[in-house]
């Protein structure tokens, strides 16, 4: 055996309130990569303080930003292995794009991108990620084995955080490990000096020498193979390091956009976890290589990420290649269909990231496909679940009776089930137009090519040989008419429409509302814009942009539509830096009247009172509680008083804030994170006040809440509008198969709703598909609508 074999192993200490005597956390330097730096990468170093061996199976190395806010986790790099007596331990963490100095081979391989000021660290002996954000509460944690707090940061030891961190200084320990359990007294600001369990610094045999390489011939492969460089985790064990002469044969050519082909070995190893592919990134040189060339790749093994949550890709960059021959057959391609992709997702991490954990690729989807990444993979015959977009992207299923919708999509029903099947085709032939496939279409035959991974979408074939698009026909819904004595109330996000937009994209969307739609008798819209869209001037108003649109809804035979909206504060409502998007009540005056209430304006909130006719609104058209926090750079609900048949109906119509910032589902944080979940559940909260303050004064009346919520129907943001039963979200009354008005990344989804009061008993509920499941769209949200009866609707 090696030096591991010389000594016991014995169990980490928890900890406590006594000065550690074992494994502590020896230096922190989180400025790796950064302005200034030398180091490309962060770093922690572990020290072992004993007289024997200490086992890290099972343990973790984590991080919390210094000031935690609410919304904080604490991110999880596991370990394995052990500290010898008196030796360190490297973990590596992110990696930046300055630096030229690769650390020494890391013990553990993470990618937390620490501060270079401020951060705790701590060392804990389990790998789920810790709970604990102060320091009181994380005193008290005994799975902490050894914590360092630097910079200004809340949760640390003793009288205060190690002081001196910086892009350029790290903060260690004396030689001696002292631990007193006080970081200012324990730490000092330094020279970055990592040093691994070899021994090893920068520089001695360390991550930027050559791996693999041995002096041989230029024309004999390395000791480095794919399978080494990909290791069994989503990080690469030689990440940093330079590998020499790493053969493989080209299996993709990508000559625009990201640079660059792929390897693929093809004597693999026997190790599943283990892809035998890897991208080989030219930078801004066209590749030199053909596909069938037999190469020798000399270059840095590199993880590189799409953006900051998602997964990254292993690259080898800054090549060198021979090509030994021409022609070669390529390795079998690897089968993507029902048997083969794992039904459940991805693992998780309590919110921290997965990047570190092992590779199940028959337990995880994810994990996979990851196994998988950069291979050649193969389906056949396969439904199209999201059309074909501008950049020559679409989605198919290989599990074709995976959440089927009626018309051939997916549905995306739970957070918990994310569909499995789903995967993104492109294509690396440049010369052929990519086919324009709506959802239900079938990409027949053969598909082909290297799996790779965007931030966009996640895990996606590059196509080298494309299936053949089968046309199964998808129409666009036409809803009915509304009867005599039925109220028709719509919805229609129409996408950033303003009156500087082309006349063919006004006739679109008119068409929807006149020919789509049946002419509603009231017509909630989103995104409308002002009257010259993105140019940042200070107009607010959107009269050019409703006439046109007005216009064209008659010209398709739709009705003489009125309208009434309040404009906005400049820029204060979000969306398109001065397109001043807003809610707008379109209203066919021969079917129904509008009640005004003037003196709303963007910054005055409407309420509801009692008169001796009734109950009514102080302003209409108005707004809700515009100046709350909930509304901030968000659309403030629009807020209307109508009058049906004698019957007064209040509608309110809503464009809640976007998704933005939300981690991606197939991003290395799991479970990701929705931030934007919690100004939309303030938002829903508001109107929910609102809806119960209008059932206050009047119990029977009808109320309409409609709109682009921008989130779910099981999602905290229905449950928290929807709360005591005042409104009846009407998704919920179509079949399973047919609950969805978006597609996105090959998942039909509900975005928008139409809801109604108690008292609203006798409707008819329709979503029209005519937009989200198209390659060519008006709006990329589907309209919906629904009828009313007021006739018939009971009092209570």
């Amino acid at each position: 055996m090696g030096a591991a074999g010389a000594f016991a192993f014995t169990a980490l200490p928890a900890a406590s309130a006594t000065p550690s005597a074992s494994a502590v956390i020896a230096e922190v330097y989180g400025g790796g990569g950064n302005s200034g730096a030398t180091l490309t990468r962060d770093f922690v170093e572990l020290g072992n303080a004993g007289s024997t061996a200490y086992d890290l199976s099972g343990y973790s190395v984590q991080y919390l930003p210094g000031t935690p806010s609410s919304g904080s986790t604490w991110q999880v790099t596991a370990l394995t292995g052990a500290i010898a007596p008196g030796a360190r331990y490297l973990v590596g963490e992110g990696t930046g794009s300055g630096g030229t100095t690769a650390l020494p081979t890391t013990d553990a391989t993470g990618s937390i991108a620490m501060s270079a000021t401020s951060g705790t660290i701590a060392l804990v002996s389990g790998t789920t990620a810790l709970t604990c954000k102060t320091a009181a509460d994380c005193a008290a944690d005994p799975s902490i084995v050894d914590l360092t707090g630097y910079g200004t940061a809340v949760v640390r030891e003793g009288s205060g955080p190690a002081t001196g961190a910086s892009n350029t200084a790290a903060v260690a320990r004396a030689d001696s490990l002292a631990d007193t359990d006080d970081n200012a007294a324990d730490f000092t600001a330094g020279t970055p000096s990592p040093v691994n369990s070899a021994g090893q610094t920068p520089g001695s045999g360390d991550g930027g020498g050559d791996g693999g390489g041995d002096g041989g011939s230029p024309t004999d492969p390395g000791t480095v193979r794919v399978h080494d460089i990909q290791g069994t985790t989503r990080l690469s064990p030689y990440a940093g390091q330079t590998v020499t002469r790493v053969p493989g044969i080209v299996t993709g050519v990508r000559s625009s956009g990201s640079l660059g082909y792929w390897i693929q070995d093809p004597t693999p190893d026997t190790d599943p976890r283990t892809s035998e592919a890897v991208f080989v990134y030219t930078g801004s040189a066209k590749p030199a290589v053909a596909v069938g060339d037999s190469v020798l790749v000399t270059g840095k093994a590199s993880e590189y990420y799409p953006s900051s949550t998602s997964q990254s890709n292993t690259e080898i960059t800054g090549p060198t290649a021979t090509v030994l021959s021409s022609g070669n057959a390529l390795p079998d391609a690897v089968t993507l269909d029902a048997t083969s992709v794992p039904d459940t997702y991805i693992p998780t991490a309590s919110g921290g990231s997965i990047e570190s954990l092992a590779l199940q690729p028959t337990v995880y989807a994810q994990d996979f496909f990851e196994s998988l990444e950069g291979m050649r993979v193969t389906f056949a015959d396969a439904r199209v679940v999201g059309a074909s977009d501008a950049y020559g992207e679409l989605w198919v299923t290989v599990k074709p009776n995976e959440n089927a919708t009626a018309r051939g999509g997916t549905l995306y029903s739970s957070y918990d089930q994310p569909n499995t099947g789903r995967i993104e085709v492109m294509s690396l032939d440049t010369t052929s137009t990519f086919p324009a496939a709506d959802v239900g279409d079938e990409l027949s035959g053969i598909t082909t090519g290297p799996l790779d991974y965007s931030t966009y979408g996640g895990y996606n074939v590059q196509a080298t040989q494309l299936g053949t698009l089968v046309d199964k026909g998808l129409k666009q819904e036409v809803t009915r008419r509304q009867k005599k004595d039925e109220l028709a109330v719509a919805t229609y996000n129409v996408e950033n429409l303003d009156a500087l937009d082309t006349q063919e994209k006004f006739d679109r969307l008119a068409e929807g509302v006149a020919v789509n739609l049946n002419s509603p008798d009231i017509v909630a819209l989103e995104e409308i814009q002002d009257d010259n869209g993105a140019t940042n001037d200070g107009t607010v108003t959107a009269e050019g942009t409703l006439k046109r649109f007005t216009d064209a809804v008659r010209a398709a035979g739709g009705p003489a539509y009125k309208w009434r909206y309040i404009s906005p504060t400049n820029n204060q409502d979000g969306g398109e830096p001065g397109g001043n998007i807003r809610q707008v009540f379109l209203f066919n005056p021969k079917r129904v009247s509008f009640t005004d209430h003037k003196g709303g304006d963007a910054t005055t909130a409407t309420s509801v009172v009692k008169t001796r006719k009734g109950v009514e609104l102080t302003y209409s058209p108005g707004r809700i509680d515009p100046t709350d926090a909930a509304w901030e750079d968000s659309r403030k609900p629009l807020v209307g008083e109508f009058t049906f048949q004698g019957e007064q109906v209040f509608v309110i119509a809503n464009h809640f804030i976007s998704k933005g910032g939300d981690q991606p589902i197939h991003g290395r944080y799991q479970p990701p994170a929705r931030s934007s979940e919690t100004q939309r559940a303030a938002q829903a909260a508001e109107v929910n006040t609102f809806v119960k303050s209008l059932l206050a004064a009047d119990k029977n009346a009808k109320a309409v809440v409609l709109g682009d919520l921008n989130d779910y129907e099981f999602s905290q943001t229905v449950t928290t509008l929807t709360a005591d039963k005042v409104l009846k979200p009407l998704i919920t009354t179509l079949p399973a198969a047919e609950r969805y008005t978006y597609v996105y990344d090959g998942n039909s989804q509900t975005l928008d709703h139409i809801l109604t009061s108690p008292a609203v008993t006798s409707f008819n509920y329709d979503v029209v598909h005519i937009n989200a499941e198209f390659a060519d769209q008006a709006s990329d949200h589907d309209p919906q609508i629904v009828r009313i009866d007021l006739s018939k609707c009971r009092r209570h």
